[in-house]
């Protein structure tokens, strides 16, 4: 039936289960429990004169028509061969201790010693008589929480009547039935020893509990006195509210595809009905339900609604007697790349079900990251930094920066006329990613007229594509286009062949059309014109640079 669960305390700590195992229910908490040891020696009481450890110490009440007749004592193969006098129980009392013992050997103890609560029904008691209620309410961590009882239970005589026994909780004056069918250790016995039929019973239908305290009340619903023999013991209150978990499928993925997240509800190793509990999840501002109609669940009675945003979902459902799980499945989404994390934070108006841990889903994308300016001098003396720089850094926004200038001097290396730099990170269709650097420069004249041209142009470009299938591999490439250029003298073509290479005698060397890719393929600088002087100095007329970098980054630099 139930999981067996051992211990002494009378008042336990709650322990919650753990995340992390989704489908695989563990073992309830236990709340209380009850094994009529404490304080006993040799002689037999009633339950009614009976006080459990402390702290709580608690006592118990019966009803009067059920203690007569050789029922309700606390027996154990300790006591004397003959009951006490006015039990009621004759001859019969060997077979109590039998049972008590039994229970004994059944739950790891000693059967020698051990105590139970038991009777051997001389006359007919009637149906409904309670056994065993608490006196002291018995307090609970937490609201909505589900409950439930486990008992290791008895019976002998077989052939005649049955004990029937059914478990409440005590909410208050109210009774919540923990069952749908009475305990019958002699139907369903984990084990016969002895002529004794013995087994560990947990309650099949357990009860969502919002109180600070809570009861307990056995009833024998048998009303025979042919028969209608039995004992119990180690009567525990269990707390078996199920674990929620959250997982996402698969875990890494690109922008724009769908994940599916599942929200799994365990119950706990007693497998009793759970009905009514519920939750809301709340995603992080970017991830989206990508489509509401996608929505399952595998729960009994289960519901899921998706909020109008696409950013919620709440369920509500039901475990049935006996199932290990149910989910709740929905296929989220980002636009976006990002790395989104649900925690027990997101998860609100939790209903009757344990906090889930952490899940994480990366979606990924394509960082663009374009920079573009006329010229700069590196040097120890007199460096120029970037003149008229645009700059799109290392974003997944589009986005478009330009400059203009009608003229720049580099000092005594020269000067230049009209600049216009731009640099672009573009979003097109299917998933186009593009970022583009460009520079022209106007009227250049570096070193006296040495190098001279009536205008440069560098462009830097790096494509690639971020679709559900997967992002795309990146494409590099560029241009310089030399307008009326001259070199020592030399006209050079309006298209370069990349690094195309002069010497200038006693000053340098010039390339023209440089290129050179960087950040293992992600991106390429393109200068149109790079003067190398032999003094240490270099001179960049139209410098670009375009790069397209997975995220989360770092975008590379040259």
């Amino acid at each position: 039936m139930g999981a067996v669960l051992t211990g002494p305390a009378t008042v336990a700590q709650a322990r919650e289960t753990a995340p992390g195992s989704p489908g695989v229910p563990q073992a309830p908490a236990v709340v209380f429990e009850e094994d009529f040891e404490h304080e006993q020696d040799a002689v037999p009481r009633l339950i009614t004169n009976y006080t459990g450890t402390s702290p709580l110490s608690q006592t118990y009440t019966a009803d009067p028509a059920w203690l007569t007749g050789c029922n309700g004592w606390i027996v154990s193969p300790l006591n004397p061969d003959s009951g006490p006098p006015g039990s009621g129980c004759g001859p019969f009392w060997g077979p109590l201790e039998s049972m008590a013992s039994a229970l004994g050997q059944w739950s790891g103890g000693d059967p020698a010693t051990n105590h139970a609560v038991a009777a051997y029904t001389e006359g007919n008691p009637g149906a409904g008589k309670v056994e065993l209620e608490t006196v002291k309410p018995i307090p609970l961590e937490g609201e909505n929480r589900f409950l439930t009882f486990s008992v290791d239970a008895a019976a002998r005589n077989c052939f005649a009547a049955h004990p029937l026994l059914e478990f409440y909780l005590l909410d208050g004056d109210t009774a919540v039935p923990t069952f749908t069918t009475p305990i019958n250790p002699c139907a369903d016995p984990d084990q016969v020893i002895n002529g004794t039929s013995v087994g560990t019973y947990a309650g099949n239908n357990a009860v969502l509990f919002s109180g600070p305290s809570a009861g307990i009340r056995l009833i024998n619903a048998q009303a025979s006195g042919s028969g209608n023999d039995g004992a119990f013991d180690n009567v525990r209150l269990l707390d078996a509210t199920p674990q929620l978990d959250i997982a996402f499928s698969p875990t890494s993925l690109p922008a724009g595809a769908d994940s599916t997240l599942t929200l799994t509800v365990t119950n706990t190793s007693e497998k009793a009905a759970k009905n009514g509990w519920s939750f809301t999840e709340q995603l992080p501002p970017g991830l989206v339900v990508s489509d509401p109609s996608t929505a399952t669940t595998t729960c009994g009675a289960g519901t899921v609604t998706i909020s109008p945003d696409n950013d919620r979902l709440t369920a509500t459902g039901n475990l049935v007697d006996g199932q290990d799980a149910c989910t709740v499945q929905v296929e989220v989404t980002s636009a976006r790349g990002a790395s989104y994390t649900l925690c027990a934070a997101a998860t609100t108006e939790r209903v009757g079900l344990e906090a889930p841990g952490c899940a994480t889903v990366t979606f990924g994308s394509l960082l663009m990251d374009a920079h573009a300016y006329s010229a700069k001098v590196d040097a120890v003396i007199d460096a120029v930094p970037p003149i008229a720089p645009s700059d799109v850094t290392c974003t997944q926004e589009p986005g478009t920066d330009d400059a203009d200038l009608l003229n720049a001097s580099l000092g005594s290396l020269g000067s230049l006329g009209v600049i216009q730099t731009s640099a672009t990170g573009a979003v097109g269709t299917n998933g186009a990613r593009t970022a583009t650097a460009k520079a022209t420069t106007a009227q250049v004249n570096l070193l006296g007229g040495t190098i001279s041209a009536k205008e440069i142009t560098a462009t830097a470009t790096a494509v690639g594509s971020v679709t559900p299938d997967g992002i795309g591999p990146v494409s590099l490439s560029g241009s310089s286009v030399l307008t009326d250029t001259k070199v020592a003298g030399i006209t050079i073509t309006a298209h370069p062949a990349p690094n195309t290479g002069i010497t200038i005698p006693l000053v340098g060397s010039v390339t023209l059309n440089e290129q050179k890719p960087y950040g293992n393929g992600k991106g390429i600088v393109v200068n149109a014109l790079h003067v190398k002087l032999l003094t240490g100095v270099h001179i960049i007329v139209s410098g670009t640079r375009a790069s397209l970098t997975p995220t989360p980054g770092p975008c590379p630099h040259p």
